[in-house]
């Protein structure tokens, strides 16, 4: 990728979180200057790879259960980082080809990828959008377009929240987001989160100056749990996303725990 020119708009001389995690996750969608931050981030915590890994496996389980047992077929994916193998939508319309789907994501580079992915498909959108904004994609045209709000949605925050600065209210955006959705809706929200403080401080530190400001916190579980504050938790509760519901024990696990991919899903009453 690093051959040809970037997508306009796209500053490859910072390091993108999407485009880290594109790399983490074996992908070919990201630039010297995303891979040179990601081995940094490895040399500290070395376990963020099958983190990534096992962070996408959970994405997939949860909107494959969702659909599955649940009968949602609804789906607004904020965050939704650059497109990897069984995206969201891949999921849900294996299991009804009608579900519908709507990406959202800051990155300009996902908004170029996105679109040449999803051009064929109708069910299916991607919008650029920062994901504070609840009005703003709930209000897109390509929302009203697919996503009904007087029948059940799955909000997925998977993997993002952590990109949220405490002055934005994490939690506020959770809470506005479900007050939009009808009862019955579920939402999914996992970060990364660490019980050591130097861990929280250095990845916190190195990733801020790293993505020139677009970053939040790692934070402790204690603060994940409050962002589900007046919802229903699915069993198995919060946790670190690899138990949650898997499919067998052959994935792959974290030879190391200073941090961890921590959260659940939730349903609005």
């Amino acid at each position: 990728m690093d051959r040809e020119a970037p997508p306009v708009g796209v500053d490859v001389s910072v390091p993108s979180v999407a485009r880290m995690y594109d790399y983490y996750l074996g992908g070919k969608d990201n630039y010297a200057v995303d891979r040179e931050a990601s081995e940094e981030l490895l040399k500290v915590v070395p376990s963020t790879k099958v983190l990534a890994v096992n962070n996408r496996r959970f994405l997939q389980r949860v909107v494959r259960r969702l659909a599955e047992e649940y009968g949602i077929r609804q789906f607004v994916d904020h965050g939704s980082g650059l497109p990897t193998q069984d995206n969201v939508h891949q999921v849900a319309q294996r299991v009804d080809p009608s579900s519908r789907v709507l990406y959202v994501d800051s990155d300009p580079i996902v908004l170029a990828h996105g679109r040449a992915l999803l051009e064929e498909n109708e069910n299916t959108a991607v919008i650029q959008a920062d994901m504070r904004d609840t009005d703003g994609i709930l209000g897109h045209p390509e929302a009203r377009r697919l996503i009904d709000l007087s029948q059940p949605v799955a909000a997925l925050f998977v993997s993002v929240m952590h990109c949220i600065p405490d002055e934005s209210d994490p939690a506020g955006l959770v809470r506005r987001v479900a007050e939009r959705l009808a009862p019955g809706s579920f939402l999914v929200v996992c970060q990364l989160v660490s019980e050591d403080r130097a861990t929280r401080d250095f990845v916190t530190d190195f990733m801020d100056r790293s993505t020139g400001g677009r970053w939040g916190r790692v934070r402790q579980a204690h603060e994940v749990e409050r962002f589900f504050d007046g919802l229903e938790i699915l069993e198995p509760g919060l946790v670190e996303v690899s138990t949650w519901r898997p499919d067998s024990d052959l994935g792959p696990k974290q030879l190391t725990r200073e941090w961890i991919e921590f959260g659940g899903v939730a349903r609005r009453p």
